[in-house]
């Protein structure tokens, strides 16, 4: 069996907004959730600390470092097969400056959290945590 392990982080910058990214359809074809916002975050590399993996992936996507340290606030099975099992770790953290993005992602935004529980296209893990108010 294959475990793997993802973070990701909710970002709140200086003005008690939220980041929210979307991902490059072009880079990859074959992942049919791409149109909906999510989260900064990936993969874990084997043998690296959970925290440096986080801090990997904010300063790849997004070009920026964390400013304080990230608060785990879930875990949630991602895909449960007898072949895979993929678990997502998710964190809080505040983040200063504005985005550069990757060229794994083509959009992001800012958004209040009143905002962000209207957003019909949520990538439906990060929805579900907002749906059981783990953010609230």
């Amino acid at each position: 069996m294959d475990l793997q392990v993802g973070v990701k982080v909710l970002l709140k910058n200086p003005e008690g907004k939220f980041l929210l990214l979307k991902r490059n359809r072009e880079k990859y074809p074959e992942i049919p959730t791409l149109d909906l916002w999510d989260i900064v975050g990936g993969r874990i590399e084997i043998g690296t600390p959970l925290l440096d993996n986080l801090r990997r992936e904010v300063k790849e996507e997004i070009g920026l470092e964390l400013t304080d340290s990230p608060k785990l606030i879930a875990a949630q099975d991602i895909l449960r097969l007898s072949e895979k099992h993929v678990v997502r770790l998710t964190y809080t953290a505040n983040i200063d400056g504005e985005p550069n993005l990757d060229e794994d992602h083509v959009d992001f935004g800012w958004f209040t959290m009143e905002e962000i529980k209207k957003i019909k296209d949520l990538d439906i893990y990060f929805g579900e945590l907002l749906k059981n108010e783990i953010f609230s």
